[in-house]
């Protein structure tokens, strides 16, 4: 039974492992604002999202972009929104196949800043489910008959 459970565990190593090259698969998008509102994209790496594709959405017309245009190469981006136009703005910065979605509540002159994407707790709680999960699905199968 040992030398079962050490295969299990460096199986369930091995699968794991693809998991920390494929993390930069996400991409956080935070922004501020003055009269305009400043985007700044990164990969879940740190790394920006350098001549990203931004696409901006109006509350009026969500389905019909209002304006697109490109990150510069530190994953920045900055528009000002029409005043008349209250209600949230839908922002997508993709490149590669990557990206993300923002949702900025605009209600007159006033922008609420916040982040997206998933916090390091929450990076490690799912790690933690995925393995624990592969663990427990080897064992029950790994379990000798009676």
């Amino acid at each position: 039974m040992k030398k079962y459970f050490a295969f299990l565990v460096v199986i369930c190593l091995l699968v794991a492992w693809p998991v920390a090259a494929a993390y930069a698969h996400g991409v956080d998008i935070t922004y501020g604002s003055t009269s305009a509102i400043q985007l700044t994209a990164k990969y879940d790496t740190g790394e920006p999202v350098s001549e990203g594709d931004v696409v901006i959405y109006a509350p009026n017309e969500p389905a019909t972009p209002w304006s697109t245009g490109k990150s510069d190469e530190n994953g920045s981006f900055t528009f000002t929104p029409d005043p008349a136009l209250q209600g949230t703005w839908d922002v997508q910065v993709r490149k590669a196949g990557h990206g993300g979605m923002v949702h900025i509540p605009v209600e007159g002159s006033a922008v609420q800043s916040v982040s997206t994407g998933f916090t390091t707790a929450q990076v490690v709680i799912m790690s933690a489910s995925v393995i624990w999960g592969l663990v427990g699905t080897a064992l029950y199968f790994s379990r000798r008959k009676s």
